[in-house]
């Protein structure tokens, strides 16, 4: 289809590059906001069914760990099957898991459709396809691009949860799990018109590609899921891989793990009404729309390393001052809007990193592996902090716990920076 809107003369082919890049956001963004779900249903959920925190988090936890560990398997697919196809049977899963969602009567019901299913169809539509797309389409602009896609993933909870939140304010749950598989279910023609399979099918090359580049060589093995496999083996003998898989096992633990599934439920420890709380993840997700866009025009200009200290340090700062500021309008929206600038900028320099680190064609698996690492840290926190508000009856030390780690990981990262000092970037952590 993508090919004959182009033989027609109805689509240029820059314009073109411009809707997959513009398909490939809108499914990122509906593919985050399935994840940042669970946040919204945890109250109604308890509410309806009896179920206690920990239970509704185990679920959550396994969904976002899953998100992560698909990753580099739908990246080894997107070279076998292709990125359309990948897209496609991810968001079709995705609308069937949180659709049979509505007949769900015990937590393991709950725990299959919106941990496993979900889990596994949204690990095809995570920040993996986002760095396959910008390898595949972009021989430039690669880190701007990249940081427009990451920031998809925030502004999901932008989109998504303030509605959400609403849908479900009088404690009603399945308006919010229909409404979700809709929106899944609306994507699928979206990319089977829009996104083809690479740019030569349309006529043209990688934006900003040189004309006499000469075509990339074959893979030397077969493109099949078990290359995901060798991928990892060689690049786990690199301790750049490590202080990577690391470093985004923080950002999982103190981002969509932590705030993005136990905020609103933070919040409403401290009377704070759960529409308001999603009110400030929505503004969280608005200023990380600026802030991780900027952060991919700051990873093609920077040292990519000295961006990661930064981020992580400021991070972690702000999570230690939450739990101990005023719980009102002024002082959570000064938060929202500094942790939202900061929330997954660290997304853009990590894909440079692993693009420069281990070549074009593997990165988008090695960085899989890498997003492997955030959400299993953020699996952790998801089902931590959880099981610590039920047995404590309070959130503060989940988040003292995730900004002290976020600390020791930028002052872990200032070392590396520190011992790679004079060297270039495609081998500081090498």
């Amino acid at each position: 289809m993508s090919r004959l809107l182009h033989r027609t003369g109805l689509i240029a082919p820059r314009i073109h590059i411009l809707l997959v890049v513009a398909v490939t956001f809108v499914a990122l963004l509906v593919s985050a906001g399935l994840r940042a779900t669970p946040g919204v249903l945890m109250q109604p959920l308890q509410m309806n069914f009896g179920w206690d925190r920990a239970t509704i988090s185990l679920a959550a936890a396994i969904g976002i760990f899953l998100y992560g560990l698909v990753g580099p398997f739908a990246a080894a697919l997107m070279l076998s099957i292709g990125i359309r196809r990948t897209m496609m049977g991810g968001l079709v899963l995705m609308a069937l898991a949180t659709f049979a969602s509505l007949w769900m009567r015990a937590p393991w019901e709950y725990v299959l459709t919106w941990g496993v299913l979900s889990g596994l169809g949204s690990g095809a539509v995570a920040s993996v396809l986002g760095a396959a797309v910008v390898n595949r389409w972009f021989a430039t602009r690669q880190g701007l691009v990249m940081g427009l896609l990451s920031a998809s993933t925030a502004t999901g909870s932008l989109i998504f949860l303030p509605f959400l939140a609403w849908l479900s304010s009088q404690g009603a749950w399945r308006p919010v799990v229909l409404t979700v598989s809709l929106a899944c279910l609306a994507l699928v023609p979206l990319v089977a018109l829009f996104v083809p399979e690479r740019p030569e099918d349309i006529g043209t090359r990688r934006f900003g590609e040189n004309p006499d580049t000469p075509p990339a060589p074959p893979l030397k093995q077969a493109a099949t899921i078990g290359l995901a496999i060798e991928v990892l083996l060689r690049a786990s003998r690199r301790p750049v891989f490590w202080v990577l898989f690391g470093s985004f096992f923080v950002c999982g633990l103190t981002t969509n793990g932590l705030v993005g599934t136990h905020m609103i439920a933070f919040c409403g420890d401290h009377g704070v009404a759960p529409v308001a709380a999603a009110g400030l993840l929505s503004m969280m997700g608005l200023f990380d729309l600026v802030g991780t866009t900027a952060s991919g025009w700051l990873t093609d200009r920077y040292d990519p390393r000295r961006l990661l200290v930064i981020y992580y340090g400021l991070r972690g700062l702000s999570l230690l001052a939450l739990p101990f500021i005023p719980f009102e309008g002024t002082s959570l929206a000064i938060f929202a809007v500094f942790y939202g600038l900061d929330w997954i900028a660290t997304v853009p320099p990590t894909v440079k990193l692993a693009s420069r680190a281990f070549g074009e064609r593997e990165a988008p698996i090695v960085f899989g592996w890498v997003q492997t690492g955030h959400q299993l840290g953020a699996a952790v926190a998801a089902f931590g902090a959880g099981l610590v508000r039920q047995q404590s009856g309070s959130y503060l030390p989940a988040f003292v716990i995730a900004g002290a780690m976020a600390v020791v990981c930028a002052a872990v990262l200032q070392l590396w920076l520190a011992r790679s000092a004079g060297r270039p970037v495609s081998g500081g952590f090498a």
